[in-house]
């Protein structure tokens, strides 16, 4: 039974008479009106589990971060639903974005970690894109971080000008087309004549890591956060098994206040202006972070406020904190709201801008 308060009472009391008459409609009508959102989301998400599909393999980051939210975002959500996390991985994400958009109920009820570049894929036409990435319905993500190349110590090539002059170019491996493995050795290629051999269809991390180890490939593209966040990457560096060749803030990162960036590579070599160009856009257009949070297009504004809501709480949360202070893991996260609004304009690319990005992801 629901109690009325004085502030409710004064508004719906009548007197007639000299007696207080209580008109039953009007109570009615104000109470399920005041109190029905609360509990009709509360009715909702009590009993049930909220499923977050990620595209990548179990144990990389992605699987990390959203093994983390299910153990704490179930409490910033009315009802306190359950959580389950169900690995997708395959073509950098495009299985689980395309299962996420089209085989999902429009319920709040999945949530999807995606590769945060993969809108690059519909940009460049790919017949494998099932989904229109401005329709998906954001969420948020927990950082902006940018990126980093990597390499094996071990390998024959020392300086920048010996990847430019190689007729045996070291071996990077990727998951597929709209990842950072992917996409940045061939911008590399593309601005400064860096030699790669991209070697995509990686089921995820784990896969790579072992590829690194064997030898099977020489260097990987990755985001700092990513690379400083797990294992065995920083074993790997404070061992010397694997050196970070450049990075594509704008500023170095003050974790790595030696390399340099992508910028200065730029103007040591005189890059023209059109290639900048190319890198400013791509880089530029990175504001999705690495693993975003989506869910199915259509679903209910009040649903998707609760989810938005309940992610701005948790990263508020202080046990939440000490845990990512306990991974080492840094964040700025970004809201829904602003991923929305991006999602439209990455998408509306000048033509010139357009192409290039086609020629340079297409091949």
């Amino acid at each position: 039974m629901y109690r009325i308060d004085d502030g409710f009472k004064s508004l719906l009391a009548q007197k007639f008479n000299g007696i207080l008459v209580y008109s039953v409609a009007v109570v009615g009508l104000l109470v399920s009106t005041y109190l029905q959102p609360a509990f009709g989301q509360t009715a909702f998400y009590q009993g049930k589990t909220i499923r977050i599909i990620v595209g990548y393999q179990s144990g990389d980051s992605h699987d990390q971060w959203a093994r983390t939210y299910a153990r704490f975002l179930g409490k910033h959500i009315p009802g306190n639903p359950g959580f389950v996390v169900q690995n997708m991985p395959g073509a950098g994400s495009m299985i689980a974005a395309n299962h996420v958009y089209n085989l999902s109920k429009p319920d709040g009820l999945t949530l999807g970690s995606i590769g945060g570049a993969l809108f690059m894929a519909q940009i460049t036409g790919r017949k494998e894109v099932k989904f229109d990435w401005p329709k998906f319905s954001w969420i948020m993500t927990p950082e902006r971080g940018g990126h980093l190349l990597y390499m094996r110590s071990d390998i024959p090539h020392k300086t920048f000008d010996d990847l430019r002059q190689t007729n045996d170019p070291p071996k990077c491996s990727a998951t597929g087309v709209g990842s950072s493995g992917y996409d940045i050795p061939r911008l590399l290629g593309e601005s400064l004549g860096f030699k790669f051999q991209v070697i995509s269809g990686y089921p995820g991390g784990a896969e790579q890591d072992l590829a690194m180890e064997r030898g099977e490939v020489q260097c990987r593209a990755i985001t700092i956060d990513a690379f400083f966040g797990r294992e065995p990457f920083r074993t790997w560096l404070k061992k010397g098994f694997v050196k970070v060749w450049l990075q594509t803030e704008r500023k170095r990162n003050s974790k790595l206040p030696d390399v340099p960036t992508i910028f200065e590579l730029m103007d040591q070599y005189k890059v023209n202006e059109p290639k900048r160009s190319l890198v400013e856009s791509y880089l530029g257009i990175w504001g999705f972070g690495s693993r975003p949070i989506v869910t199915t297009p259509g679903v209910p504004a009040d649903r998707l406020k609760i989810l938005r809501d309940a992610f701005a709480q948790m990263f508020n949360d202080p046990e939440f904190s000490d845990e990512l202070k306990k991974r080492r893991w840094e964040v700025r996260p970004v809201g829904g709201e602003e991923l929305q609004t991006l999602a439209k304009q990455v998408v509306d690319q000048p033509p010139e801008i357009e192409a290039a990005l086609k020629r340079l992801l297409s091949k």
